[in-house]
């Protein structure tokens, strides 16, 4: 009833919209627009725009006071939490340290050791030193003076055969001795 005519409102006027109802029209009006004012606070990352977007919904779910006398939610209040929201997820993110996907950090090398390098390097010349004089002599020539077959059968006064097979022969013996030493190869 109206007071001052004492008449009932007029029928034409629709009931305000229930909460979920006026969320679901926020969503649908301004979502778009948040989400691409999300997009450029958040560098692109759209998952990140996309969490914010469905906080900042959730928050006007729990902030009904924020809605406008016609029961929808202000673009305003909603451009607001959603900024605010925003620089707490970028300030939490900053504060952590970058997340390494599995496929990354097997291209991520740890630094050897100099001292584990040492103790390696002289376990691999030890083991070199107990090989066999020609097969010694052929795996130097290829690997530790850096040459050619043809080269390494000219100083050894071999033919070329001969220096491939001793040097396969060395690699395979120093492979052995190294992992009879506990070395994994």
């Amino acid at each position: 009833m109206d007071p001052a005519t004492g008449s009932a409102p007029p029928s034409d006027s629709s009931p305000l919209p229930t909460h979920d109802e006026a969320l679901r029209l926020a969503y649908d009006t301004h979502g778009p627009i948040l989400l691409n004012y999300l997009m450029r606070l958040t560098m692109g990352n759209r998952s990140m725009a996309e969490d914010i977007l469905q906080e900042t919904l959730m928050r006007a779910w729990n902030h009904p006071e924020a809605r406008t006398p016609d029961g929808q939610w202000s673009r305003g209040w909603l451009f607001t939490v959603a900024r605010r929201i925003a620089i707490d997820h970028i300030r939490s993110a900053a504060g952590r340290p970058v997340e390494q996907l599995d496929e990354r950090i097997e291209e991520r090398h740890a630094t050897a050791d100099p001292i584990d390098r040492l103790l390696n390097s002289r376990e691999v010349r030890e083991a070199v030193a107990r090989l066999p004089e020609r097969l010694r002599t052929a795996l130097i020539e290829i690997y530790f003076q850096e040459r050619s077959v043809a080269e390494a059968a000219q100083n050894l006064s071999v033919p070329e055969g001969t220096v491939k097979s001793r040097t396969f022969y060395a690699l395979r013996a120093l492979h052995e001795d190294l992992v009879g030493r506990g070395f994994t190869l």
